[in-house]
């Protein structure tokens, strides 16, 4: 027991880690964007994912990073309305196995989005956590888009979560998307994370090659980075599931981006299975009904 609700702790706290992206990304405008495209070019093209995908990550005193940049099979035209809205990214972040349900309120400086976080199974949203993230649409443009969402604090200690996406046309049929994540952890977080290395997840893994043995197998990073990546991936398969299935009749949506987002994920086993197929899509049309009743009941 005391180990299912460390593990329980660990993944809300990290599964919300993973969502928050870096403030220097607001300083970024369209023609600084395709000049990451172009610089990354060599590296979207040959990677260990299997597609047009870069992951980084970083840790500092005190704080988690991660950036992600990936091509999407979209073109701007529809990515850019799609990756706006709050009630957008409620579709978008649900596709987590640990996000149990979304809500949003306000207009405005007063956008709020509230996301709550629990196990990875089906359970009353009383028993999740609640984070609160401003919304903001910095930029909105023909060729430039850039969403912010903001929360001061997280639990086990974590604060000042920053999330950032920005996208612009690549070409006629795709987009470039950036999206960068950041946020603050005090002792209690650090605790949390050494208990979960120490035991729970002492065997998993993050995507980022550290060396190969002698027989050219390769080592993947481990520890708190391998957390970040191992999330971040998870995140940005729920964009691209969410855009690949955004064009379909409405009413098909949601049961093909929750397909999309366990097929996408279990391409990586090694990294992200952690639940059966069928399991993770009984779990998530359960809460699907329940957040389409919430909304609604909301109006």
């Amino acid at each position: 027991m005391h180990h299912d609700r460390a593990r329980w702790l660990t993944t809300l706290l990290f599964g919300i880690a993973m969502l928050v992206p870096t403030g220097s990304a607001t300083a970024q405008d369209a023609t600084a964007l395709r000049a990451r495209e172009a610089t990354l070019r060599s590296a979207l093209a040959s990677n260990p994912f299997g597609r047009p995908l870069v992951l980084q990550s970083t840790e500092s005193s005190g704080d988690l990073k991660g950036d992600v940049y990936a091509i999407a099979n979209q073109p701007f035209s529809v990515a850019g309305p799609a990756l706006q809205g709050m009630d957008h990214w409620c579709d978008i972040l649900m596709l987590h196995l640990n996000v149990k349900g979304c809500d949003w309120r306000g207009t405005g400086s007063a956008s709020t989005l509230g996301l709550m976080v629990g196990r990875k199974f089906d359970q009353p949203l009383g028993d999740a956590h609640k984070v609160d993230f401003s919304y903001k649409v910095v930029a909105s443009g023909a060729d430039y888009l850039q969403v912010q969402l903001n929360a001061e604090e997280g639990p086990l200690g974590t604060k000042n979560y920053r999330i950032v996406l920005e996208a612009t046309p690549l070409d006629e049929k795709s987009s470039f998307i950036h999206m960068s994540y950041a946020y603050g952890y005090g002792v209690a977080a650090r605790i949390a994370m050494q208990s979960y290395l120490a035991t729970l997840g002492r065997d998993k893994v993050g995507f980022s090659i550290v060396e190969r043995k002698g027989d050219g197998t390769p080592v993947y990073v481990g520890s708190v980075l391998g957390v970040i990546e191992r999330n971040a991936m998870r995140y940005y398969l729920a964009i691209d599931s969410y855009l690949a299935a955004c064009t379909l009749p409405r009413a098909e949506q949601p049961e093909r981006r929750i397909q999309a987002w366990i097929d996408s994920t279990e391409r990586y086993p090694r990294q992200l299975h952690e639940m059966e197929r069928d399991e993770y899509l009984t779990m998530k049309r359960k809460e699907l009904v329940r957040q389409q009743a919430a909304v609604a009941k909301a109006g």
